[in-house]
């Protein structure tokens, strides 16, 4: 029989714009001393306040069910967070409307038995320890790195001695290895977000949601928190910051989330399409990739503007995003395949045999096209190149989505990490994958992901 174990856990998460950089904080509470057992937080990049307290949730409740992974059943977990939305909707009193909080929602509903769960609304000066988490994750996102626990002051602002809710007696049995089990939290936190995609990357919009009939609605959930709900602390003057604080604060980056297009009739036979050749469309293999890259993006995070190449593959895979987030979807032509020339439809095979030497050169120069007037890499880099200084400059401090191509999505991942062009026949990139570079106001560029398949699995 397994011994009952109880946990409070609290949770926020803020935006400073609303949508605008977020993040969230959590931490699991022993209810008998008061004592954190736990603490998670994370900058999750450009979304609403709705969205970072969800991921909140989801990030404490992963947290107290890895605290006791032999529980089972017994496990009880109090949530207390100042998010009304968030606790009338999942104690299941206020329906969930918007279909894109709906994967949130049920993300959290799953970690645990809704019999284990219960929730609580508090004011936000007692949730202290999470609202400060979630601060510091923003901190670290406008620093350009993730939080770290090691560095956390966080339990230092919140009350040294926490109330037990009513709702939980002490808990029975002896408490555990707290700093195993805040590993194992840490451990499965990591595997999470591994398993659900890069998160923070690309988080989702979190519109208003509408109380049930009859529910007091509480206006400043509407929208979310207000804008101001979680601003960035201020520095005394005078005092120099340090390491990664030492350099300006250059606001929110350009992200760009680059993804492929789905498969095609060519793709599994791997021949050569490019922007000379038949403009093929999407086979039914990658209708099913388009549909689950849309899913993803839906349910993990904010892309608030779509632009694709004009190719037909390309504006299908965009298009099953785009009707899954309800956005527009903007055309630039700097974006499509590369003109492989004679090539176009062949395999690398059938190419060798016919065109041997004009391989041979093209794979030893940038600055060699194809055989019949095809582009050669270095063209390619220089429009994909034009293509992102505008992108870039239009959508500052945004998340955009550019469904591509592999030499686009290559190149882009290439001259960010100032890679030689060589670099190009050193990368997978399969088919609807996620890749993800993040430009700053200072010129720098941040890889943060490359080919990342977890969502078609």
């Amino acid at each position: 029989m397994s011994v009952a174990r109880q946990v409070v856990v609290e949770a926020d998460g803020g935006s400073r714009g609303n949508p605008g950089p977020a993040g969230y904080g959590a931490v699991v509470i022993d209810p008998a001393t008061g004592e954190p057992l736990a603490e998670a937080a994370e900058y999750i990049g450009v979304a609403t306040n709705n969205v970072a307290e969800y991921r909140g949730l989801i990030a404490g409740l992963t947290a107290a069910k890895a605290l006791f992974p032999d529980a089972g059943d017994a496990l009880r977990v109090h949530v207390r967070m100042d998010s009304k939305l968030v606790v009338e909707q999942m104690s299941g009193r206020w329906k969930i409307k918007h279909p894109d909080m709906k994967p949130l929602a049920a993300r959290a509903a799953e970690i645990l038995p809704p019999s284990s769960v219960t929730y609580e609304w508090i004011p936000r000066a007692q949730n202290k320890h999470a609202d400060r988490l979630a601060n510091e994750a923003m901190d670290a996102g406008r620093d350009g790195r993730q939080w770290e626990a090691s560095a956390s002051t966080a339990a230092l602002d919140a009350p040294s001695a926490r109330t037990p809710s009513t709702t939980l007696p002490p808990v029975q049995g002896p408490p555990g290895d707290q700093a195993a089990g805040a590993a194992r939290a840490r451990a499965a936190l990591a595997a999470a977000r591994g398993a659900a995609a890069p998160e923070g990357l690309f988080p989702m919009p979190g519109e208003a949601e509408t109380p049930e009939a009859g529910a007091a609605a509480e206006a400043p959930e509407a929208g979310g928190e207000p804008t101001d709900a979680h601003p960035a602390p201020q520095q005394s003057a005078g005092t120099p910051q340090t390491g990664w604080g030492s350099a300006p604060d250059l606001g929110a980056p350009a992200t760009l989330v680059l993804l492929r297009h789905g498969e095609t009739a060519l793709t599994p036979e791997k021949r050569f399409s490019g922007s000379g050749g038949t403009d093929p469309e999407l086979s039914a293999v990658g209708r099913g990739q388009a549909e689950r890259a849309a899913e993803h993006f839906a349910a993990l995070g904010t892309v608030q503007e779509i632009v694709s190449s004009p190719l037909r593959r390309c504006r299908e895979t965009a298009a099953a995003v785009a009707a899954r987030l309800g956005l527009a979807v903007r055309i630039d032509e700097g974006l499509r395949e590369t003109d492989f020339g004679a090539w176009e439809g062949l395999t690398f095979g059938e190419v060798r045999e016919r065109y041997g030497d004009d391989l041979t050169a093209w794979l030893a120069s940038p600055d060699t096209a194809p055989t019949g007037g095809g582009e050669s890499f270095a063209e390619v880099a220089e429009r994909v190149a034009a293509a992102r200084d505008r992108l870039v400059a239009r959508y500052a401090g945004r998340t955009v989505l550019l469904v591509t191509h592999v030499t686009p999505i290559k190149t882009l991942v290439r001259l960010a990490l100032g890679a030689p062009p060589e670099a190009l026949f050193r990368m997978e990139l399969s088919a609807a994958s996620v890749s993800t570079v993040a430009y700053y106001g200072d010129g720098n560029a941040s890889v943060r992901l490359l080919n990342d398949t977890s969502h078609l699995r």
